[in-house]
C-alpha cells in the first residue's frame, strides 16, 4: 500500500492529537492519594466502573493483542486460546489479593513480603517487578512503531519516541489517578476500534472455516496453551499493572472489578486472536506484525483503524507502567527502608519515569523480540506461586521464599541461556523446552516452599518441653 505524504501527516498528526486528548482528560494532581492510590480530588477511591476499565485496558497490551493475532495466524483458534488464558489469571490475582487483605492485612504486596519475609525478599521481589516494568516500555511501544514504518527506521523509531513523550507528559500530570480516568477512554477507543475490525474481516469466513486452522496437537499450540496455565498461577503476581489496583479500593467491589475485568479480556484477546487467522486464511503469513502486515492490505482507512487500537492499548499500559514505577521507587522502596518521604515521594516517582522512558526502550532500538517480554519473565518468577497461593497453608518461612523464588529465577535464566536439558521437553513443539521447564520449575519451587515450612514446624515442635 502506498502511502501519500498527506497520509503520513494524518498519521503523525492521530499521534499527536491522541496525546493532546489524553492530557487534557488527566486531572493535575498533588496530593499522594491521587498520584499513587487513584483518588479523586476529593480522597474518593476508584469506582468499581472505573477501576474494572482500568484492569480490562491496562491487561490489553499492544504487544498482546499482536501477540494474540500472531498466533492466531500460526496456529488458528489453538493460539488465540493459548494467549488468552494469560487472562484468566486476573480472576485468581483478585482472589489472592482479597485473601492477603482480609486474613493478613496486606497493603501492598511489596509490604506484605516485608512483613512476613523480610527485607531481602522485598528487594528481590522489587527487582523482578522493575525487570516486568523495564519490558513493559520497549514491547508496547515497538508495536506501535510498526504502523510507522519496519524495524529500525526512521520513522518507526520516531514514532515509538513521540508515543513515550506524549504518554509520559500525562502520566507526569497525574499519576495513578491520571492513569485510571484516560483507561475508561482508551477502552472504550480499543472496543469500538475492535469491533470495526472484526466487522470487516471475520464476515468472509464461516465458523468452520475459522476453526479449520486449527489443530489439538502439541505441536500445534497446545504445548504454548499448556505454558499459559502452568505460568496463570505465578504471573500477574510480578506485574504492578494489575496488582496495584488491587489494594485501592474495598475487598469485595476489588473482587468484582478482577473478575470482569478478567473475563472480558479473555474475550478480547481471543477475538483479536481471529485477525490472525484470518491473516493466514487469505495469505498473509506469519510475520513478527501480523496485524500491521494485514492492514496495509486492506486499505488506509483499516491501517488507521488498527493504529487507534494499538496505540490505545500501548498507552493504556505505558501510562500504568509509568504510575506502577512512580509508586515503588517513590514510596514502596523508601518505606521498606523505614522512611515515609511525604510528598517528595511524588518528584522522585516523576524521575523515574523519566529514567524509564529513556532507557526503556533501548530494547526497542535493538529490535528485541516483543513475545519474549512474556514467555521468559513469566518463567522466571515461577516461584512467587507458592508464596502468594500457599501462604498462611503452609507455615511461612524467609528460607521458603528464598528457595522458591530464586529456583524459578535461575531456571527462567538457564532457559534464556540455552542450559535446560532437552531432556525436559515435554513434546516435540516449539515451546516443548519452556512447557517442561515451567512444570518441572513450579515443581520444584513448590517443594522447596513447602519444604522449609515443614521443616520449620517440625524445629518448633521439637524445641517445645
Amino acid at each position: 500500500m502506498q502511502v501519500t505524504s498527506w497520509m503520513g501527516a494524518f498519521f503523525w498528526g492521530f499521534l499527536v492529537l491522541y496525546g493532546l486528548m489524553m492530557y487534557c482528560l488527566s486531572p493535575r494532581t498533588v496530593t499522594l492519594g491521587s498520584f499513587f492510590q487513584g483518588e479523586d480530588s476529593r480522597g474518593r477511591k476508584a469506582s468499581p466502573f472505573l477501576l474494572t476499565t482500568s484492569i480490562f485496558i491496562s491487561w490489553i497490551f499492544a504487544k498482546s493483542v499482536t501477540n494474540a493475532a500472531n498466533l492466531g495466524a500460526e496456529y488458528g483458534l489453538v493460539g488465540g486460546l493459548a494467549y488468552a488464558t494469560y487472562w484468566l489469571s486476573i480472576p485468581l490475582c483478585g482472589l489472592v489479593i482479597y485473601r492477603l487483605r482480609r486474613r493478613f492485612g496486606a497493603t501492598g504486596l511489596v509490604s506484605f513480603l516485608t512483613s512476613h519475609y523480610g527485607r531481602a525478599a522485598a528487594l528481590a521481589f522489587s527487582a523482578a517487578i522493575l525487570i516486568r516494568l523495564f519490558n513493559e516500555v520497549w514491547s508496547n511501544t515497538a508495536v506501535v512503531g510498526g504502523y510507522y514504518g519496519d524495524t529500525g527506521t526512521p520513522a518507526f523509531i520516531g514514532s515509538a519516541l513521540l508515543f513515550t513523550a506524549v504518554t509520559l507528559a500525562y502520566s507526569l500530570r497525574g499519576g495513578l489517578r491520571s492513569s485510571i480516568l484516560t483507561d475508561a477512554a482508551q477502552a472504550a477507543i480499543f472496543v469500538i476500534a475492535l469491533v470495526w475490525v472484526l466487522g470487516l474481516v471475520l464476515p468472509q469466513h464461516s465458523p468452520a472455516e475459522l476453526m479449520s486452522t486449527s489443530s489439538w496437537a502439541m505441536d500445534a499450540g497446545v504445548d504454548l496453551l499448556l505454558v499459559a496455565a502452568l505460568q496463570m498461577v505465578s504471573y500477574p503476581f510480578h506485574d504492578p499493572v494489575l496488582t496495584d489496583r488491587g489494594f485501592i479500593t474495598e475487598e469485595r467491589s476489588m473482587v468484582k472489578a478482577f473478575t470482569l475485568a478478567g473475563v472480558l479480556g479473555f474475550v478480547a484477546i481471543l477475538a483479536f486472536s481471529l485477525i490472525g487467522v484470518h491473516a493466514d486464511l487469505v495469505g498473509v503469513g506469519v510475520s513478527g506484525n501480523v496485524p500491521a502486515a494485514l492492514a496495509k492490505t486492506l486499505g488506509i482507512g483499516a491501517l488507521l483503524v488498527m493504529t487507534i487500537v494499538m496505540i490505545s492499548a500501548a498507552g493504556s499500559t505505558l501510562d500504568s507502567t509509568f504510575s506502577s514505577l512512580a509508586k515503588l521507587v517513590g514510596r514502596e522502596l523508601p518505606a521498606m527502608a523505614g522512611k515515609d518521604l511525604g510528598k517528595k515521594a511524588i518528584g522522585i516517582g516523576m524521575a523515574t519515569m523519566v529514567i524509564f522512558a529513556l532507557f526503556g526502550n533501548l530494547p526497542m532500538l535493538a529490535g528485541t523480540d516483543i513475545l519474549k517480554a512474556t514467555t521468559i519473565s513469566g518463567t522466571m518468577v515461577i516461584g512467587i506461586a507458592p508464596v502468594f497461593l500457599l501462604h498462611g497453608l503452609v507455615t511461612p518461612t524467609r528460607l521458603g521464599f528464598h528457595l522458591s523464588f530464586w529456583t524459578g529465577l535461575a531456571l527462567g535464566i538457564a532457559l534464556t541461556l540455552g542450559w535446560i536439558p532437552a531432556s525436559w521437553a515435554i513434546g516435540d513443539g516449539k515451546y516443548a523446552l519452556l512447557l517442561g521447564t515451567n512444570l518441572y520449575g513450579l515443581m520444584l519451587c513448590t517443594a522447596g516452599y513447602v519444604g522449609a515450612g515443614l521443616l520449620n514446624r517440625s524445629e518448633l515442635h521439637a524445641s517445645r518441653p
